[in-house]
């Protein structure tokens, strides 16, 4: 989780740090003890029964619709935006497993209304389906361009333009689709309804593929109330209340945990952003089961975001060769080599590893955490790998570059430690799988890398791609910045084509490193929301796990 500092511009010429502190100033944590005040759930018996009376009613509605019907598949679309696919995940994946094998007997009336084509297309591929992107042929007329008839469809762009983010290597068509729509979208903003108005502002600044589904769940509910079903959104606002409930307790259960550390005082060099970490990981997965694994990796992020600030901002080379040996180690005796500074941290960093492992004990999955732990140390590897190139003033070709920093990106090892605590959905297989580096992770790693380079450039004490590439190319920062928006582009298509027909790894594995990739879209779209969490990290923050869904009586 490579999330830097705001500093002097950097440059690496004719550098050589001496072995010294480098002193940098991070703002203290703006929530103190604010979560703390959740001290239980709170949900009231009267609040679950209507739930569980409104899930009911909307299981109906679900299970009754015909499932070649143009109101099956805005049901389900609905029901994914709003937060609470999570309640009907057998009967939505029927419904399009069976939309899928009768994908090219549907009605001739349905296949000719681009929004609803585009709609089916897009549901299809988000459950992993693969659905060829020549459905959309027949919208283009004798000179290959999409028809100027479509211009005036709004609704039907919109949902093109949903869809067309879902496309993989080769397919042309959505990118011509990409362009086309966000063309002609931006020009309908001011020509549309209020509502519609809305919608296409919100999908030209996040499209729903890149979209963390809490955060949405507030901005569609605000367009669904105006015209949906008063059952689904009722369900839809109470649902999102309670799990906000649930929520709070287990931010305010980890506060206390990390304030008993009191790294605030002993680490006073490292950014503490507990809330911002839990924020974070429940993007991952805001489900109530998921609570295990939501403790687990929200604990090793936080220790994360410490151990980067050790290495980037705060460690001698000498004293993080030390604990580089005693990470190497992971014995509570290797406590004695270190710093004073760094023992009650190494001890505690242990510990988290070791009460994961107890917890994973009682459904044998304890095995699980030795996974973790070797991704944890391939890290700090990297990280020290990169400390030693700035103690020495040394540039790295692009390639070695990469090589090393997609590893310090942390993203390979929260997507193998974000499995950790789901339970009995993850294999052997499949740790042995996502710890082999595979393309939809080092994808994801690719994203978080370019992503982090390209905000921080000029203002982080270190080496980045950006300088990399200019230095051997000798081409401009612009120059730059182009080609790894393209990759950047690349990698999200790489990663839509590992969740296609992907039989070996359940969706619900594979999903994990795709809201991972969302949450740094998010947090490093135009700046560094994480290090300067004052502004935008604030605002999500408050609005997922503060402000809830006003319930109209």
């Amino acid at each position: 989780m490579d999330i830097q500092i705001s500093a002097a511009p950097f440059s690496t010429k004719n550098m050589r740090i001496q072995d010294t502190r480098r002193s940098v100033k991070y703002h203290p944590t703006i929530w103190g003890d604010y979560f703390l005040v959740y001290t239980s759930n709170d949900i009231l018996a009267h609040e679950e029964q209507e739930r569980q009376r409104l899930k009911e009613e909307v299981k109906k509605l679900l299970v009754a619709a015909p499932d070649d019907s143009l109101y099956k598949l805005d049901l389900i679309d609905a029901i994914q935006r709003l937060g609470v696919g999570y309640h009907f995940e057998k009967e939505i994946e029927k419904s399009l497993k069976y939309i899928y094998e009768t994908y090219h007997d549907t009605h001739n009336k349905q296949n000719n209304d681009l929004r609803n084509v585009a709609l089916r297309f897009r549901l299809l591929r988000q459950q992993g389906y693969y659905v060829s992107c020549d459905v959309f042929n027949k919208f283009k007329d004798s000179q290959g361009k999409f028809e100027d008839s479509l211009i005036s469809d709004v609704p039907g762009l919109l949902s093109l333009y949903e869809a067309a983010h879902f496309g993989v290597h080769g397919e042309e068509i959505l990118e011509e689709a990409l362009k086309f729509s966000a063309t002609h979208l931006r020009s309908s903003i001011h020509q549309a309804s209020n509502s519609l108005s809305r919608q296409v502002s919100d999908a030209l600044e996040m499209p729903i593929h890149k979209t963390l589904t809490r955060l949405g769940v507030k901005k569609f509910l605000s367009i669904y109330q105006k015209s949906g079903d008063d059952v689904l959104l009722n369900f839809a606002k109470l649902d999102f209340n309670i799990v906000q409930k649930i929520h709070q307790k287990e931010l305010s259960d980890i506060t206390r945990w990390w304030k008993a550390l009191d790294f605030g005082k002993k680490l006073s060099f490292a950014r503490d952003r507990l809330v911002e970490c839990y924020f974070w990981i429940l993007c991952v997965y805001f489900e109530p089961q998921y609570y295990l694994a939501r403790k687990i990796l929200t604990k090793v992020i936080a220790m994360t975001s410490i151990i980067d600030d050790i290495y980037d901002v705060y460690g001698t080379l000498d004293e993080l060769q030390l604990f580089t040996d005693a990470i190497e180690r992971w014995d509570f005796s290797a406590m004695d080599q270190l710093p004073s500074y760094m023992k009650h941290f190494y001890k505690s960093l242990l510990d988290v590893y070791l009460e994961a492992e107890k917890d994973l004990e009682k459904i044998g999955k304890s095995y699980s955490v030795q996974y973790a732990i070797d991704e944890m140390k391939k890290l700090v590897r990297a990280y020290f790998k990169e400390a030693k190139w700035i103690y020495n003033g040394y540039v790295p070709t692009l390639e070695e570059y990469m090589n090393v920093t997609l590893v310090s990106s942390a993203y390979m090892m929260l997507s193998t430690t974000s499995l950790v605590g789901m339970g009995e959905l993850v294999t052997k297989e499949a740790f042995d799988w996502i710890s082999s580096e595979p393309l939809l992770v080092r994808a994801s790693s690719i994203i978080c890398r370019l992503m982090d380079d390209m905000v921080g450039y000029e203002y982080e004490q270190k080496i980045a791609s950006v300088e990399c590439y200019m230095k051997e190319t000798g081409s401009s920062k612009e120059d730059a910045f182009a080609v790894f928006q393209t990759q950047v582009m690349n990698a999200w298509k790489d990663i839509n084509q590992e969740c296609l027909n992907s039989d070996a790894i359940p969706m619900a594995v594979l999903i994990r490193v795709v809201n991972l990739t969302r949450v740094i879209n998010l947090l490093y779209k135009e700046s560094d929301g994480y290090s300067n969490s004052t502004a935008k990290l604030k605002d999500f923050v408050t609005s997922t796990l503060i402000q809830p869904v006003t319930i109209s009586n």
